[in-house]
């Protein structure tokens, strides 16, 4: 029996979180400002219809089997050159024209209380897109603490050695969805180095210290102050390093709205992030009207890094069969 797509809540009394399981997808995330005043924080849709019909550019969603860019849509693994589909030219993108963002997941497990949580299953099949064998995946959502959010992220290969790289593509806005652009929000990123890309947004392979360039931003920076001077804006990874860890996680980006006094701590396991300045949101009608345009959100997609199928010094996105990958991010919210 196949799933409606719909939309669950999670409430715990401070922050509300409304998830659909298709595509795994955060559709609106209310938390308060220093005044205690609640504004929904991300970019989205009021119903699932939008989502459905191809109308979001990855608002909120779960992306998978591998996220990012793979170059010329190939690779090779165990001697077996496997092909998929070029769904932005010349590379594949974020799993496909159907990755694991525009299936219905299925919803194994949802909890009220003080620590709500609610948790989708999907398992995609041999040659999905392209991809080889069978993998099953679990995402969870909980609410940890009045103002924390959890979303681990699990997937294990049946019987075939694949690529697994996922990664949860919310466009955050921490003045309010409708607010306007992102560019007054400061922002760090714990990462002393990036990966260039070509003229395609692929990594060129080599991993780049960041200091004293554009993309410095390993102290606190206005996401403005130097976008223009990177092409259409930030759209690069990032190598997660230096800052402190807490409960297996390092700390990954600190995003700052001066307006709200919101702040959103992320913490993660995964080596790399992808620091992405809404660049391609072009007139997108969204909740209550709302339009967005360039700049509207940014994201902050921990990963592995893209294209790492095909570039052997960067950290491997291969899991075997009977492994498991896992990859979990805290975002915690804050005023200061």
């Amino acid at each position: 029996m196949a799933e409606q797509p719909q939309i669950y809540e999670l409430n715990n009394g401070t922050m509300v979180v409304k998830i659909t399981n298709y595509g795994c997808t955060i559709t609106s995330l209310s938390v308060p400002d220093k005044n205690g005043k609640l504004a929904d924080v991300v970019l989205g849709f009021d119903t699932v219809e939008p989502y459905v019909k191809g109308a979001s550019p990855y608002f909120g969603c779960i992306v998978g089997r591998v996220a990012n860019r793979i170059k010329n849509g190939k690779f090779t693994l165990n001697g077996t050159e496997y092909t998929l589909p070029i769904n932005k030219s010349p590379n594949s993108l974020h799993g496909g024209f159907k990755g694991f963002d525009k299936r219905i997941w299925e919803v194994a497990e949802y909890k009220k209380g003080d620590k709500p949580s609610i948790t989708f299953k999907y398992r995609s099949s041999d040659g999905e897109e392209g991809y080889p064998g069978d993998v099953s995946v679990t995402a969870t959502y909980t609410l940890t603490s009045s103002m924390t959010m959890k979303l681990d992220m699990e997937a294990v290969p049946e019987n075939k050695a694949t690529p697994i790289n996922l990664a949860q593509h919310t466009y955050w806005n921490l003045a309010g969805h409708k607010s306007g652009n992102i560019l007054d929000h400061t922002i760090q990123i714990w990462a002393s180095e990036m990966t260039p890309v070509d003229e395609n947004t692929v990594p060129t392979g080599e991993i780049k210290p960041v200091k004293g360039t554009t993309f410095d931003f390993t102290a606190e920076k206005k996401v403005g102050l130097q976008v223009h001077e990177v092409g259409l804006g930030y759209d690069h990874n990032y190598v997660l390093g230096g800052g402190e860890e807490k409960l297996g996680l390092k700390r990954a980006a600190k995003l700052k709205d001066p307006s709200s006094s919101r702040v959103l701590n992320l913490w993660t396991n995964a080596p790399g992030m992808q620091f992405y300045t809404g660049n391609y949101v072009n007139g997108v009608v969204g909740k209550g009207g709302a339009v967005y345009n360039k700049h509207a959100g940014l994201c902050l997609e921990t990963q592995g890094f893209p294209n790492a199928i095909n570039q052997p010094n960067f950290p491997s996105v291969v899991v075997q069969p009977g492994s498991k990958y896992q990859h979990t991010m805290l975002f915690e919210f804050s005023v200061e």
